[in-house]
């Protein structure tokens, strides 16, 4: 009994030491401008008080919508991919089914003024944007994992789902900017363009490594 009290007291003492050295680290902010606010974007130009007592500018982050990415296959275990285009790298790219989650008040991202805003369930999404896009649903989905979308300068969250034996049950619905075709692909086909630098989203990639794992067990 001692030797196991001993182990969660020298567990808690190193959390709190842990939580100490964190402290230390924390940067305080000291001033903030908007860039661009408006419903879709929050872009901002910030400074900060550094551990050392320094201010140092300027910093820019941003906040945007959370959203859902899935690793979608059908009953004969091909992998449904979409195409289209991407102006950031001014590519057309394939990539997982995927879509913002939408929220109810005037921003599509979180504002601390927006408290009573109310969030579409993760999940939910996940089905809406698969149907929308490529006309397919499935009753076997799990979660993988809720993740930031780029930590160093975005506060937005990626929400990562697997689908299992889905099928074609409808066309495509898409919104008026969305032009997109739907792939099925085999697992080898991705492998051949992650490897190949053709699978251009890096959460994209990190959720098929994160299917593959799950599909493992």
């Amino acid at each position: 009994m001692e030797n196991r009290e001993s182990k969660d007291n020298e567990a808690r003492l190193k959390k709190d030491d842990a939580g100490a050295d964190d402290a230390a680290l924390m940067w305080e902010e000291v001033k903030r401008e908007h860039i661009i606010q408006d419903e879709w974007l929050d872009f901002r130009r910030l400074a900060y008080r550094l551990p050392d007592g320094t201010v140092s500018e300027p910093y820019y982050t941003y906040s945007r919508r959370d959203y859902v990415v899935i690793v979608a296959s059908d009953e004969n275990g091909r992998y449904l991919c979409v195409r289209q285009y991407r102006q950031g790298v001014d590519r057309v790219t394939t990539e997982f089914p995927a879509g913002g989650i939408e929220r109810s008040g005037a921003f599509d991202y979180r504002t601390d003024s927006a408290r009573d805003d109310i969030a579409e369930d993760s999940l939910e999404s996940a089905k809406r944007e698969l149907l929308e896009e490529t006309g397919y649903e499935a009753d076997e989905w799990e979660h993988l994992l809720t993740i930031p979308s780029n930590a160093t300068i975005a506060d937005n969250y990626a929400y990562i789902y697997r689908a299992r034996n889905c099928r074609k049950v409808s066309d495509q619905h898409l919104d008026d900017i969305e032009f997109l075709n739907t792939r099925l692909l085999k697992a080898e086909e991705i492998e051949r363009l992650i490897h190949g630098g053709d699978f251009l989203q890096a959460v994209h990639v990190m959720a098929w490594l994160l299917a593959k794992e799950s599909d493992d067990r």
